[in-house]
């Protein structure tokens, strides 16, 4: 079942973003795309908090998400987190049943 991970990376004086733009810059996150089970792997700037950064971050099952934090990936980014004196939270989803019900919501 895939899983959805939110990670919003709170900091100060652009900090978030400049953690996100190294990730995408350096090549991180392309390898992080590139890792077997991801799904997608994307950064997001909320409107009303400039100083906060949300990662949408998916995986085809939890051997997937494990696989991912046992690799070398996971000591650049928190070095890269430590750099920055980044804070998180993080929130975890699943694929909920009623998902083809919200359709008639939904405009393509």
């Amino acid at each position: 079942m895939p899983i959805t991970v939110n990670l919003y990376y709170h900091g100060t004086n652009g900090s978030a973003r400049a953690f996100a733009e190294e990730m995408e810059r350096s090549g991180i996150a392309n390898a992080i795309r590139a890792e077997r089970g991801n799904l997608a792997y994307r950064y997001f700037i909320p409107t009303d908090d400039p100083e906060t950064v949300l990662l949408i971050d998916s995986w085809e099952d939890q051997a997937a998400i494990d696989a991912h934090h046992q690799s070398p990936m996971m000591q650049k980014i928190a070095a890269l987190r430590e750099q920055y004196d980044l804070h998180m939270e993080a929130y975890r989803f699943t694929e909920a049943d009623g998902t083809a019900a919200d359709q008639q919501f939904i405009r393509k």
